[in-house]
């Protein structure tokens, strides 16, 4: 028995028998790893929304039939007044006697008085369902396909990782619609890999959406009052991808200085507005809970755009890319091998066959 907390899909596959998810202060345990609890939660939602939507469409019928009945009560109460009868309309107001003692016309009356009954209960029913919270709901990255067809080409060499170690690289080269997942251990030079790919791009800086490990306390402050001087339209759109990811707008522009996590959420959004030609995120799932991790996966399988995305993150990386840069460590040196990647998911639907293996 033991408890783990973490964000790693896979793991949580793998080792746990249970899922406890915390909702809107709420804890709901559910049965099996991550995948399968969170397919039960899925489920769950989609039978409370078809029962709100079921007692909602109730209350509407209810009240229109509130209308109609309320409609057929004043006729009735109408009928059973004596006024504007004239003064010696004896037989009137003989009929109109018959009608209150045999209770015909209040029948109406009756029908609304046990309608209203009726609505008010449908009304206590589904304001004690649970309410529509706010879901994060999928974003679009506005992308486009770069017209070259080639972004980057680095010719077979080497790199120097640190003082001591080198990595040895075949020839490289990332297409327009290049799904690429840049793979292995700290330490073995994935980000200086990175930092040389992004350094010979034959892109316009603007079209190239770049989402760092570390971002810098000074870069943090100046990335939030750069978005705070945008106009209102640009800050609406912006703010809309960042609450999508599991952030709160007015907590964000409120802060003297984003966490790690929002600064990656406020630099994504405003590259989203750019419509890139390539996307490049190191480690883009740190600082991000399992919510939010999964909308920038739905909101990445879509766009035609290139990638080029450094993670730890099997599952995310599955579900995103069809070629693998693996770093693999070999005594002081460090070998690049390209591979096609091990797809769990779905990836781009234009994503290309890897290139073959170079020595």
């Amino acid at each position: 028995m033991g408890i783990l907390v973490s964000h790693d899909r896979a793991l949580l596959d793998g080792l746990c028998r249970r899922c406890l998810f915390l909702e809107e202060g709420a804890a709901i345990l559910r049965p099996g790893g991550y995948s399968a609890a969170s397919r039960q939660r899925e489920q769950e939602k989609e039978a409370a929304r078809q029962e709100r939507e079921q007692a909602a469409t109730e209350l509407k019928r209810l009240r229109r039939v509130q209308v109609s009945r309320r409609s057929q009560a004043d006729q009735a109460k109408a009928k059973r007044s004596a006024r504007g009868l004239a003064r010696h309309d004896s037989d009137g107001r003989a009929r109109i006697g018959a009608a209150i003692v045999g209770g015909k016309d209040g029948q109406a009356g009756r029908l609304l008085a046990q309608l209203d009954g009726r609505l008010q209960r449908a009304r206590e029913r589904l304001a004690a369902m649970p309410g529509d919270k706010v879901e994060r709901a999928g974003i679009w990255i506005s992308a486009a396909r770069s017209p070259r067809k080639t972004l980057v080409s680095l010719p077979a060499g080497s790199l120097p990782v640190g003082a001591a170690r080198r990595l040895i690289h075949p020839r490289l080269s990332l297409g327009p619609c290049d799904r690429v997942a840049l793979t292995g251990p700290n330490g073995a030079g994935k980000t200086t890999l990175l930092r040389r790919v992004l350094s010979e791009l034959s892109l316009p800086p603007e079209r190239v959406v770049y989402v760092p490990q570390e971002v810098s306390a000074e870069e943090c402050t100046s990335l939030l009052e750069d978005i705070k001087a945008s106009d209102d339209v640009t800050l609406g759109r912006l703010l809309t991808v960042v609450s999508r990811l599991g952030s709160r707008p007015e907590h964000v522009l409120g802060s003297r200085q984003p966490s790690p996590g929002e600064t990656r959420k406020l630099m994504l959004a405003r590259g989203v507005l750019r419509e890139p030609y390539l996307v490049v995120m190191d480690e883009p799932t740190n600082h991000l809970d399992l919510p939010a991790i999964e909308s920038l996966q739905a909101a990445l399988v879509p766009t035609p755009c290139a990638l080029l995305l450094v993670s730890h993150d099997r599952v995310f990386l599955s579900h995103l890319c069809a070629i693998e840069w693996r770093l693999e460590l070999r005594g002081d040196e460090t070998h690049l091998l390209v591979a096609v990647m091990d797809v769990g998911g779905t990836g781009g639907s234009e994503a290309p066959p890897a290139p073959p293996t170079s020595s």
